[in-house]
């Protein structure tokens, strides 16, 4: 798709484009020391001038003397939770003169999502294939999804906890989105280079006086993303790596991360691919029921209980399971692996467990593997 200028005033252009097409703009914005996903009016709800920092078990926001909007990394949330809500009402059951009444959830709000980033769109494209691939598609899903527009936002910085280049999600956009935003801010100079992949982005940018770039945007715009690329710090080296966790159920490793992990379930909380939910009747005493829907964690002692009794009883086992199904299992269920590399699991994991530590101490043969020998941070 053609790429084009767009100034920093005309951002609000675009917020208000998308608004008058019927869309609830959803945007980052600091709140409660923390940058979250909120509805947005206007481009002065975003984030300008703060950065975050983020390390193993440890965040913070900084106010820098920059005129960038998007100079954060990712949010402590997700776009998960407007397109898989942590609580959904799934349908209502209500008695009546005439008999039982069933109303079933509808959502007719259309979202806008501005600020995704490379590894969060990937992981939209992940739950796309648990929700709407196979023979048994979430409704709930598909109505938020299809409704869904999304302006995405390259990377100019990363954060300590990211590996998103190893995983393949990022940092740049391939495709996926409905518009892509490539925020420049060098020499004196800033700018957007923005264009559309769908119909639906462009019709919002032909409301917007646009100009034409020049050969040295596409060499600026490379060139950042290849500075982003060469800051990741951390990586995972993929390959062998399924045959190497499903073989190795007892590897030592496994006991020394089940002596740190608290099973919190933050990590799987916070993780924009995780789908684990329980469903819950609520009824009341005059006959009327709900159905809920509401997120759950496979770290969660009551998550297989099952006929009195629990598989995974113990903390390793949990480990294990979450650690194995994302970078193992799930390529045998969805053909993809279950991370994108936002490194979120370990920013809010509280003792700062580094799954790529973990990965690449469970890479070494049990038989070669010595205590402690891959230290965390």
């Amino acid at each position: 798709m053609e790429l084009n200028v767009m100034q920093p005033d005309q951002l609000d252009d675009l917020i208000q484009g998308i608004s008058l097409a019927d869309y609830q703009v959803i945007g980052p914005m600091e709140s409660n020391g923390a940058i979250a996903y909120e509805p947005i009016e206007s481009a002065d709800d975003l984030p300008r001038g703060i950065i975050d920092h983020q390390r193993p078990g440890k965040y913070a926001l900084q106010k820098i003397q920059s005129s960038r909007f998007f100079g954060y990394t990712v949010s402590p949330f997700s776009w998960k939770k407007y397109l898989y809500p942590p609580v959904q009402t799934l349908f209502k059951a209500e008695r009546n003169g005439q008999g039982i009444q069933l109303e079933t959830d509808s959502h007719d709000v259309k979202y806008a999502f501005i600020g995704v980033r490379a590894c969060e769109l990937s992981a939209i494209k992940i739950q796309d294939k648990i929700f709407l691939g196979g023979d048994y598609v979430d409704l709930h899903y598909k109505e938020r999804r299809e409704n869904a527009l999304i302006v995405a936002v390259e990377c100019f910085n990363t954060c300590e906890t990211c590996f998103c280049d190893s995983v393949g999600s990022g940092p740049e956009i391939p495709n996926g989105a409905d518009i892509v935003l490539t925020e420049i801010l060098e020499s004196g100079e800033h700018y957007f280079l923005v264009r559309s992949e769908t119909e639906a982005g462009q019709e919002i940018l032909n409301q917007i006086s646009l100009k034409d770039t020049e050969n040295n945007h596409y060499l600026i715009k490379d060139a950042q993303l290849e500075r982003v690329r060469a800051k990741l710090k951390r990586k995972v080296q993929t390959t062998g790596l399924k045959s190497k966790l499903l073989k190795n159920p007892d590897h030592p490793r496994w006991d020394e991360v089940a002596e740190r992990c608290l099973a919190c379930s933050n990590c799987t909380m916070v993780c924009p691919t995780c789908f684990c939910a329980d469903v819950f009747d609520i009824n009341d005493l005059d006959g009327n029921t709900k159905r809920e829907r509401r997120w759950d964690s496979c770290f969660t002692s009551d998550f297989t209980y099952i006929h009195g009794g629990n598989i995974r009883h113990s903390v390793k086992s949990r480990y294990r399971q979450w650690l194995t199904h994302k970078f193992a299992s799930w390529q045998d269920q969805f053909d993809s692996l279950g991370c994108v590399g936002c490194g979120r699991c370990i920013t809010w994991c509280p003792p700062g467990i580094d799954i790529t530590e973990e990965l690449k101490a469970l890479s070494i043969p049990p038989n070669q593997y010595k205590k402690g020998e891959i230290n965390h941070v």
